[in-house]
């Protein structure tokens, strides 16, 4: 297998020349650096990553921390994070916290600091002022997606107005018995995303000058049979039937759509559903929603980190990170939302 000295005597340099030739470190005229890659590229030669991390400093890898992988919306996100962070050149560790508090602990106390990686990007995951502390003290640069976190740049949607959004879609099609499932303290995930979801909706209806009616309301837990579960028990009384349902999620607007049709309702004749996400399954299901972009929020996220990086090599540790950006979110009207008659 080629070394560096091999690279060295073909392409007519020293070893020093070809280090940071190949690692980017350090001044090498456009003519050498050229003839040493030329060189490397004829041997075979692939620099090592221990190598290139004791020449640097850096690791060339980027920890990203969720708190579960089941989840449609982690895995689309961490996809698009990892799309810009390859063509960069960066690895991704995947570090889960489906597990205990002890985990956690872990993984904030030893992971992530032990010069593993060079820096850290958070999905939905609410830190506490500590394990942000920790992080900014020793340098790394984090940025977090799903909700503000304090020193750090971060990057979400506003869940009440998105909320809103949906509602008030229902709302101008003329619906004015308008049943939620969603949010509520059981359920309620790391920055409050479905109560604040909750919120948007009630918003929405005074507005409009609808009563907001706790027996329309039914507490789910973000997956397709709970949003199944939820839609049976609102649906299943006639005369008390909603005649449109805003899900805080797309996988419960598509457990709503399966429990309709297995009342023998119509969607949307008998009842309009719309739900939050664009999940893939959502246009199988001609389901109306409120899209949030999963994918393109992991790709704005980590050109946000790899921007953080390049500031840290120049700006202190700790220094606090520029404010958070709000990701785009845009109402995409399917066959499940109809003008009620």
């Amino acid at each position: 297998m080629p070394g560096i000295d091999d690279v060295a005597r073909l392409a007519g340099v020293s070893t020093a020349t070809v280090s940071r030739a190949l690692s980017g470190n350090g001044p090498v005229s456009q003519q050498t650096k050229a003839r040493v890659v030329q060189a490397a590229s004829e041997l075979g030669y692939v620099v090592s990553s221990d190598a290139s991390s004791l020449a640097s400093g850096r690791t060339r890898n980027i920890g990203a921390v969720v708190p579960h992988l089941n989840r449609w919306f982690f895995t689309s996100v961490i996809e698009g994070a990892e799309r810009v962070l390859l063509r960069s050149g960066y690895d991704l560790t995947l570090y889960n916290l489906s597990g205990d508090g002890e985990e956690r602990r872990r993984v904030f106390e030893h992971h992530l600091l032990r010069n593993r990686v060079d820096a850290v990007f958070t999905v939905s995951l609410e830190l506490a002022e500590d394990e942000v502390s920790r992080l900014l003290a020793i340098g790394k640069p984090v940025v977090g997606v799903g909700g503000p976190l304090p020193g750090v740049r971060t990057l979400t949607i506003d869940d009440v107005a998105v909320a809103r959004l949906a509602t008030d879609h229902l709302v101008s099609l003329g619906h004015r018995r308008i049943a939620h499932i969603g949010g509520s303290h059981e359920f309620d995930l790391d920055f409050h995303i479905p109560t604040s979801r909750r919120l948007g909706y009630e918003e929405s209806l005074r507005e409009a000058g609808l009563p907001v009616d706790e027996r329309l309301h039914r507490a789910s837990d973000f997956t397709i049979p709970g949003g199944y579960d939820a839609a049976k028990q609102l649906l299943g009384t006639p005369h008390e039937r909603p005649t449109a349902i805003f899900a805080a999620s797309d996988e419960m607007a598509i457990g709503a759509i399966l429990a309709a049709r297995d009342l023998g309702l119509q969607v949307p004749g008998d009842v309009s559903i719309i739900g939050i996400d664009d999940h893939p399954l959502a246009e199988f299901f001609g389901l109306s929603t409120v899209a949030q972009h999963p994918v393109g929020q992991g790709e704005r996220a980590a050109e946000l980190l790899l921007a953080a990086l390049d500031r840290s090599r120049t700006s202190a540790p700790g220094r606090p990170e520029p404010p958070g950006h709000i990701a785009p979110a845009d109402l995409i009207v399917r066959s499940s939302t109809a003008a009620h008659p």
